[in-house]
């Protein structure tokens, strides 16, 4: 008697090999897919974060420095009016952060048709 063609192929098979092959799969592909990704993507928000941190510190020196500048170079605001150079700063200060927080509810500029 004969064996069925379809019988040869699962004659030197065996369910626990298939087992280990499938869970082989599944665990490269949760590595590939998510792991990795959020690998990614922890690399990029602490990229970021050290940036803002660089650029906030930036614009507190920068204007420190704007206000020192005004009260060196307009010496006629000592006594009573020391507080314009103050309110100077504040109201700059005010308008660059409402510009960034502008910006950024703005998002990604949109490609129009004649830049793809």
């Amino acid at each position: 008697m004969r064996t069925p063609s379809w019988r040869k192929l699962f004659k030197g098979a065996s369910i626990q090999r298939d087992l280990e092959e499938i869970r082989d799969l599944f665990v490269r592909y949760l590595k590939e897919q998510t792991v990795q990704p959020l690998k990614d993507l922890g690399r990029f928000v602490a990229f970021g974060a050290l940036g803002s941190i660089f650029v906030g510190f930036g614009a507190v020196v920068g204007l420190l420095g704007l206000l020192r500048m005004f009260q060196w170079l307009f010496p006629v605001l000592d006594g009573s009016l020391s507080w314009i150079p103050y309110l100077i700063i504040v109201v700059l200060a005010l308008v660059v952060g409402a510009l960034v927080v502008q910006r950024i509810f703005a998002g990604a500029p949109r490609k129009s048709k004649g830049d793809q």
